[in-house]
């Protein structure tokens, strides 16, 4: 029998909703206040699931959801905000924390029920040892306890899907942890003051995203969104904060994907200040295609345009010249390049 941890205030609400639960096979504990919902959790014996009322005295549903995904023991347990309030922000506010669920009230006992089954359901699967795919690639940082402890942390770790066109977080948001990019390929972008995007970022499986921010400890300075759907893992800020405290390999090794960072960055805008159209647009297929590793790039014009600085009209006139030049190939929205070392090689 699973067990499921109910946080709620109000006690109507408290009752009804446990009897739902204990109606469909679950044994609840029932916590009228979030320091109580914590304490439960951190017992002996902690819940399968949480749901967690959001607008509660003292200590709110958000508060209490701070605590638990910074502490290890508590970090992976599914966790669903139950609140009346419907506005975009409020539920924006609770995934971006790296909640499972966003639940308005009210809601019927089988949409309850459905988003329970299915977040126990992926945490059991994960249990049964299906391995978090952003796991840290032997070599790809040092070794040691250094690195077992980042690899525990990661394991740790809830993962969150990104839907293609979603955006994971936005400019001016304050960073909750560190995002390890599983599956997918998200890029961070600049809009410009005539609303066009320039894409600053291309991360791959493995990349670490808001980096810069969490150590410098503010803002977001770029916004990022997914460009297929993708999988990351979101790594709390505390953990990740005490971990390179207490590991400084870990911390020269953040400290060289900055570096690199900063020279991928340095080099576009080289590129975009001093190259032809054609000699941009050339680097931007030769990166893509390193960092997705396949000839075929199912990029949007909309994209080139924002990685080359340049508008799409042009690129759409480019890709033709491409095309007509044996360099690449086009069919069904996708750019199939023929030829790399002529697009290393050209000039202008």
């Amino acid at each position: 029998m699973k067990t499921i941890l109910l946080i709620e205030d109000n006690p109507d609400f408290l009752e009804s909703c446990s009897d739902i639960l204990e109606l469909s096979g679950y044994k609840v504990i029932r916590a009228k206040d979030g320091q109580s919902g914590i304490n439960y959790a951190l017992s002996s014996s902690p819940p399968d699931l949480i749901l967690c009322d959001i607008m509660m005295p003292n200590l709110d549903g958000y508060g209490v959801y701070a605590v638990l995904a910074n502490n290890l023991a508590t970090a992976k347990i599914p966790f669903i905000f139950l609140s009346a309030k419907a506005e975009y922000g409020d539920m924006r506010k609770a995934m971006e924390m790296g909640a499972d669920d966003y639940i308005l009230k009210p809601f019927n006992a089988d949409q309850l029920i459905r988003a329970i089954q299915t977040r126990l359901n992926k945490a059991e699967q994960q249990h049964r040892g299906v391995q978090p795919d952003s796991k840290a690639e032997k070599g790809s940082i040092p070794t040691g306890q250094g690195l077992q402890q980042l690899e525990q942390l990661i394991e740790q770790s809830k993962q969150r899907i990104i839907k293609k066109k979603q955006t994971l977080f936005y400019e001016g948001d304050h960073p909750q942890g560190l995002y390890l990019l599983a599956e997918g390929y998200i890029k961070t972008v600049k809009l410009t003051r005539d609303g066009r995007q320039l894409i600053t970022g291309l991360y791959k499986p493995n990349d670490y995203i808001g980096l810069d921010a969490l150590l410098l400890d503010g803002p977001f300075t770029e916004s990022a969104e997914a460009i297929q759907d993708s999988k990351v893992y979101l790594l709390s800020k505390a953990m990740v904060v005490d971990v390179l405290d207490r590991y400084p390999e870990l911390s020269q090794h953040f400290i060289k994907i900055l570096s690199s960072n900063i020279q991928e960055k340095e080099q576009q805008l080289v590129e975009i200040a001093y190259e032809s159209v054609r000699k941009r647009l050339a680097q931007v297929l030769l990166r893509l295609t390193k960092i997705i590793q396949t000839p075929q790039l199912g990029v949007s014009r909309e994209e080139l345009a924002g990685l080359a600085g340049i508008s799409t009209e042009t690129v759409s006139r480019v890709l033709t010249d491409f095309r007509d030049e044996g360099l690449i190939e086009k069919y069904n929205g996708n750019i199939q390049v023929i030829d790399l070392q002529r697009l290393s090689m050209m000039k202008s």
